[in-house]
């Protein structure tokens, strides 16, 4: 591994290849940061991908991605004394110390979800006036559900025991499974939302990412129904030609790979 002395000649390296490039490319020379945003957003889903698939050699390259991408904002900012990449890296430090008066001060803590409150308690008395001012609006509904769920129980807003949030997705199930019998589609879609709300939160009582879950979920469905079409192809069927029952054999194969 890099000594820290490596390491921040590494660092310095990138700097200096930033500045190079915001002086010599075309294309750099235009960038901005709305520009830039959605090809952000693009290599973060691209570094989660590689982490799900635990691809430590592709985490490696994601995440040289999403550094250069940081380093190329605080260029920017830079331009205008707005910020540079020192005053970036001094603002986290100075968050990490305030917000770990564990570490850096005398509070004390007894485990995890001690930590995770005085978090909370801290943001609002830095002048936040909400525990969810800091949950992005444009999020995916899914991490954006888990994020609200985790900082409301943060400051003790939250259920006793698993079961208790089991009860309640049952609960919200049996509400669902009756609009659906009324059939006032704007009704169902709130209880269907109401569903989706309490799973997730189950998930946290669970200790499970629902994300990460359903991203699980979907790879193995993505992989069954491949396998699906490629002995489609080999049995020279299209799958529109097959019926249920043989198409359910190949899945059924396919979930013993």
């Amino acid at each position: 591994m890099n000594t820290r002395e490596t390491q921040l000649k590494a660092f310095d390296r990138l700097l200096t290849i930033m500045d190079e490039l915001r002086d010599q490319c075309p294309w750099d020379k235009k960038q901005t940061m709305e520009t830039l945003r959605h090809l952000t957003i693009e290599e973060t889903y691209e570094l989660g991908d590689a982490i799900l698939d635990n691809d430590l050699d592709e985490v490696k390259k994601e995440l040289g991605d999403v550094l250069l991408h940081i380093v190329f904002y605080a260029k920017i900012g830079s331009e205008t004394n707005a910020f540079d990449i020192g005053d970036v890296a001094n603002a986290i430090c100075d968050k990490l110390i305030n917000r770990h008066p564990h570490i850096y001060g005398d509070v004390k803590v007894d485990n995890e979800e001690d930590v995770k409150r005085n978090w909370e308690e801290l943001k609002l008395k830095e002048g936040k006036k909400s525990v969810l001012e800091g949950v992005p609006k444009s999020l995916p509904a899914v991490v954006k559900a888990n994020r609200i769920q985790d900082k409301v129980a943060g400051v003790g807003f939250d259920w006793e025991k698993p079961q208790q949030v089991f009860e309640k997705v049952k609960e919200e199930l049996a509400e669902l499974e009756e609009e659906v019998h009324l059939g006032n589609n704007d009704r169902v879609e709130a209880e269907f939302g109401d569903v989706l709300f309490s799973m997730i939160n189950y998930a946290r009582f669970l200790k499970i990412n629902p994300e990460n879950a359903l991203e699980r979920t979907n790879k193995k469905f993505i992989k069954r129904f491949q396998y699906l079409e490629a002995k489609s192809k080999e049995k020279n069927k299209p799958l529109k030609d097959m019926t249920l029952a043989e198409m359910d054999i190949y899945w059924e194969e396919a979930k013993k790979i």
